[in-house]
């Protein structure tokens, strides 16, 4: 088309334009969710790696030395048995379900390279299997340099041992109390060596009953007998640790963490729904089994912690124990109602 000057006259064309409020709006939009979703991005990575806590960076080599380790075919267990593994040392599994544990063994044999890693049957729900366990380890083992107190029940309904004792507690503390006390010529013998007992931060709050340990007049609460059982781990850490002074022999509780393991079974069978809903973020929030057992490791290797022996850890780091797990006299009063309880009549 020409006008009346002799010029061509295009159609107009959109192509240079501005664009249109819609599309700014569109862009504008996508700019401020790209900048949300990096911003999410980078807080959830340093929340994780707030939650992941400490790392064990101590690489010492364990070769010729033994760990014994409680509940050790799954968990945090598990996982604390593969490192110590891969440090060269004679790993023994002590675990309830020989099955589990042969597997779990196996696999650790295979990624470590380490083929001395041995199960053992524990129940530490019975007396007489602690007993048993126990002279047959003295009986057929040269040394023991790492003791760790790992298996643990957390939250189960009201069940009574064959001896008649509450789970938790039962489990939780006086399997290890008779154990260890067991087992402390091999520790003495073996000297320097430690006492790993793994406790929780849920010993705050803890309170032990001596007028009824195992619920049997008050109603039972999962909660309050898991602290309690919590609590008397942390005691029966430093009580230890008192009375082993200058022997050579050190102990240490600590808190893992919140972990993702078998361990709060019971609370997701109360509550079914509960659990289905807390499952994802659980996944995000929640530490791995590996990361659960680093303060462990860190308890269990690092050198130059003999002067800390008694005190609590957390995140690879020492850490202030709560009021009721600094009573002298309840830890005192523990270890002897505890050797009463599972029939000690000398102890160190």
């Amino acid at each position: 088309m020409k006008d009346s000057g002799g010029f061509l006259v295009l159609p107009w064309s959109n192509s240079g334009a501005a664009a249109e409020p819609g599309e700014e709006n569109r862009t504008g939009l996508l700019l401020r969710c790209g900048a949300v979703l990096g911003l999410s991005l980078i807080c959830f990575a340093v929340m994780r790696r707030w939650i992941a806590g400490g790392v064990c960076r101590c690489s010492v080599r364990l070769d010729g030395k033994t760990v014994l380790i409680t509940g050790a075919n799954t968990g945090i267990g598990k996982e604390t048995s593969r490192d110590l593994a891969r440090r060269g040392a004679r790993v023994v599994m002590a675990c309830r379900d020989l099955t589990r544990a042969e597997r779990a063994a196996e696999e650790i044999r295979r990624s470590t390279g380490n083929g001395n890693v041995v199960i053992r049957h524990l129940d530490l729900s019975s007396l007489y299997s602690v007993r048993q366990f126990a002279k047959d380890f003295l009986d057929s083992e040269d040394r023991l340099d790492i003791l760790i107190n790992n298996a643990g029940v957390m939250m189960c309904p009201k069940w009574l041992t064959e001896d008649g004792f509450e789970t938790q507690l039962a489990v939780n503390h006086l399997g290890h109390f008779l154990l260890t006390n067991l087992l402390l010529p091999k520790l003495k013998s073996s000297a320097p060596s430690r006492i790993v007992n793994v406790s929780s931060i849920a010993h705050r709050g803890g309170r032990i009953d001596f007028e009824d340990l195992f619920f049997s007049r008050r109603p039972y609460s999962a909660l309050e007998s898991y602290r309690q059982s919590k609590l008397a781990n942390v005691l029966f850490s430093s009580e230890i640790a008192r009375r082993l002074k200058g022997s050579g022999v050190t102990s240490f509780s600590l808190h893992p963490g919140v972990i993702r393991t078998e361990l709060g079974r019971h609370v997701e069978g109360w509550f079914p729904m509960l659990g289905a809903i807390l499952r994802l973020p659980s996944l995000l929030l929640m530490k791995t089994p590996w990361q659960g057992c680093q303060t462990t490791l860190y308890c269990a290797v690092t050198p130059g912690l003999e002067d800390r022996s008694g005190q609590y850890f957390s995140d690879c780091a020492e850490q202030q124990v709560a009021p009721e797990g600094r009573d002298e006299a309840t830890a005192r009063r523990l270890w002897e109602e505890s050797a009463k309880l599972v029939g000690l009549k000398e102890t160190c």
